[in-house]
């Protein structure tokens, strides 16, 4: 069971992990142990609230597949149960983030002494560049 907060626990069957193998150079045992975990998330199948399904689906994520499954490759550790945790930890990151509310942003107009200073400043990089011209006879 993972817990994303007080309320809201996912259930095992919720969230399917697979065993893959890792990319990458790894010698003699390349072939053979499957260390990477595959983590598959189907947020319209879960037992997530209304409102965590709602903007999830929303989220403009690369992990969210246009079907609505969260897709996680862990192959960070070498070994699989490290891998599954680092998965597991992802997954949950990824769901408290979408119900991080953003401030909104009032536009607001630049003030008096600001636009003093931008124009002084350009006033005196004008100076500048007319005293390095040539001097006319």
């Amino acid at each position: 069971m993972l817990e994303i907060s007080n309320t809201v626990n996912l259930a095992d069957w919720e969230i399917e992990l697979t065993g893959i193998r890792a990319t990458g150079n790894g010698g003699q045992r390349v072939n053979k142990v499957e260390t990477a975990i595959h983590l598959r998330f189907d947020i319209k199948r879960s037992t997530l609230p209304a409102i965590y399904k709602e903007r999830l689906l929303r989220l403009s994520d690369s992990r969210i597949s246009s079907n609505g499954t969260i897709i996680i490759k862990a192959q960070s550790f070498r070994t699989q149960s490290m891998n599954k945790d680092d998965a597991l930890k992802r997954l949950k990151e990824l769901i408290i983030s979408a119900m991080i509310v953003q401030k909104t942003r009032r536009p607001t107009k630049p003030t008096k002494g600001s636009n003093l200073r931008r124009l002084d400043s350009k006033k005196k990089a004008s100076s500048n560049k007319k005293l390095r011209r040539k001097v006319e006879h």
